[in-house]
């Protein structure tokens, strides 16, 4: 007599729910391992607990700040250098959407200009120079009053500042983006008595970082 091998539907239920079971067990190890790994990894970001980067203004240069009445418009030409550092021993920063401006008196006076992206590893210190210029760009009615007020007092006040992206990066592991920006205070000698050129300042003021 022959056997009937032919699987019962009761039978075949027991399996399906056995494969169940196991790819519910793959599942579940493989979501604990990587809730396991990404857990060692914030506990030891947050361990290291990376300082923000510092700013420092070494050398701004004012080659034009020309005010043209009704309506209110300055042209200018402004170059600076920034050194930035990375104080971190153990955490390297990637630098993005980099965007600089000059701005006096609250009020910007140059076009946005982009920087070029770039990585900057531990304790790493790097220079940034670039040329911002302005031609026609819009003021409020005081901007003239202010500017005689400097002149009267014998020094200009001006800000150099930086908005843009970071990502820090611990071993292989990378962050997400956060917004930071920073802000320069370039104080130079200003007034009639000034002789003709370029409005220099050479300092290694600090900068305000915020993220």
């Amino acid at each position: 007599m022959s056997q009937n091998h032919e699987k019962s539907p009761q039978h075949c239920a027991k399996k399906g729910l056995s494969i169940d079971k196991r790819y519910k067990k793959l599942l579940y190890v493989f979501f604990t391992s990587l809730f396991s790994i990404l857990s060692i990894v914030i506990i030891i970001f947050f361990l290291l607990h990376p300082s923000k980067p510092e700013f420092s203004l070494k050398e701004v240069d004012i080659y034009q700040l020309n005010l043209f009445t009704n309506p209110q418009l300055v042209n200018s030409s402004i170059q600076f250098t920034l050194l930035s550092n990375n104080p971190n021993q153990k955490v390297s920063i990637y630098y993005e959407k980099l965007v600089v401006y000059a701005s006096y008196k609250k009020q910007q006076i140059t076009n946005s200009t982009s920087l070029t992206p770039f990585y900057q590893d531990h304790e790493e210190s790097n220079l940034l120079t670039a040329s911002l210029v302005g031609n026609g760009v819009p003021v409020t009615s005081s901007f003239g009053y202010e500017v005689v007020c400097d002149t009267a007092g014998g020094k200009i006040v001006l800000n150099i500042k930086v908005n843009g992206q970071l990502r820090w990066k611990v071993c292989n592991w990378v962050s997400g983006k956060y917004r930071f920006n920073v802000n320069c205070v370039a104080i130079m000698p200003f007034g009639p008595s000034i002789p003709s050129g370029p409005l220099s300042s050479r300092q290694g003021t600090r900068c305000s970082t915020t993220i």
